[in-house]
């Protein structure tokens, strides 16, 4: 059957600063979407979690992808959370929310969305990634390394379904007026791919699909909110899907990338640097506001009903890396705000020090010889 599989993110309010969105509202928005999504035959299936302080809708569904009403529900479905938000008193409610009203597609108007329609296969499987204080580009690396590399991806050279490789579509997402994208294929278009996804905070990986069969692998939010706000408003906090195993990378194979703990644009304020920490499911924020973190769930569906999430970072060897992880955030935040460990002024997204520096820049002369 033809199957969509879509999840929408927001961050609408935390208790206690940047930490974890109350039960409460997880329940408001899980409630709004059962009443309005699953009886009213809108949904199949849901499944709503929190990563750090955002809460992400997970939706299956047979209206397929940027479908008017599937959006307008996650964005109602947000709302009734904000209103939550602010009778808690909780902090940055409806900080995601950039608009004032719903206008046809959530794309652009705060949340993050990752989505894509499958035939659904007879032993559907994929994972569902969300990511807190970072962006996007946080993705590039493991989702190279997994789909490219066959030191991660052993399937690359032992699986004949995945020897003709991936179709990179990776959009520059500085280019406001509309989504400027470009479509590489590896390993053709190898050493191009790298030459793009090294620059994170500019080009980002979209989709994926498998060359062989043309059916898509994955799929990642690209969403920027400075270039929607015009001002920092929160970081983007990315999520994607993913699908395993037969023609794709096997879910290990997807996984092993995040065992680097790579660096990455966000902790506090959204201006730093530090390592991506792979994280249990319905983790909350703590050190230096992160770091930046990731979850991993895995799910099989069938006839758009949904298994029961297996958290893919609850186990053993990952409380090995989280240690890992956790001495390079030190390492970095000694560094303070020098040089690579802050994010460079063209990134910076509070506005404090961005107008300090224009201040400062009226006060300097050029001496004369």
């Amino acid at each position: 059957m033809k199957l969509t599989l879509s999840v929408i993110k927001a961050d609408i309010g935390s208790i206690g600063g940047h930490i974890k969105p109350s039960q409460k509202l997880k329940d408001t928005v899980a409630g709004f979407v059962d009443e309005h999504g699953i009886k009213k035959g809108l949904l199949i299936d849901r499944y709503v979690s929190s990563t750090g302080d955002d809460i992400a809708i997970l939706m299956t569904h047979q209206k397929g992808v940027s479908d008017d009403s599937v959006h307008k529900l996650a964005w109602d479905a947000f709302v009734a959370g904000t209103n939550v938000a602010k009778e808690q008193g909780l902090y940055g409610a409806g900080q995601d929310l950039l608009k004032d009203a719903f206008s046809g597609n959530i794309k652009g108007m705060g949340p993050a969305v990752a989505e894509m329609e499958i035939e659904e296969r007879p032993n559907e499987c994929f994972l569902f990634f969300a990511a807190d204080k970072t962006d996007p580009g946080a993705y590039n690396l493991p989702f190279y390394l997994a789909f490219v590399d066959p030191m991660h991806c052993a399937g690359l050279i032992l699986s004949p379904k995945m020897a003709e490789g991936f179709k990179f579509v990776i959009m520059d997402v500085e280019h406001t007026e509309g989504d400027r994208v470009i479509g590489l294929s590896a390993p053709q278009d190898l050493y191009d791919i790298a030459s793009l996804l090294r620059d994170n905070q500019r080009f980002v990986i979209e989709h994926i699909y498998s060359n062989n069969t043309g059916e898509i692998a994955a799929s990642i939010s690209t969403t920027r909110l400075h270039n929607i706000a015009g001002k920092y408003t929160g970081k983007d906090d990315p999520v994607a899907l993913v699908r395993v195993q037969g023609s794709f990378p096997a879910t290990g194979e997807v996984l092993s990338p995040f065992s680097i703990g790579h660096f990455v644009a966000g902790f506090m304020r959204g201006s730093h640097t530090g390592p991506l920490m792979p994280v249990k499911a319905n983790s909350p924020i703590s050190y230096f506001d992160g770091p930046p973190v990731v979850s991993a769930q895995a799910f099989s569906v069938r006839n758009g009903k949904l298994t029961e999430p297996a958290d893919a970072f609850d186990q053993p060897f990952w409380d090995w890396v989280r240690d890992q992880v956790s001495q390079k955030a030190l390492d970095i935040r000694r560094q303070g705000f020098s040089g690579c460990a802050m994010l460079p002024y063209s990134e910076l997204e509070y506005g404090g020090i961005v107008e300090k520096m224009k201040k400062l820049d009226g006060k300097f002369t050029v001496r004369k010889e």
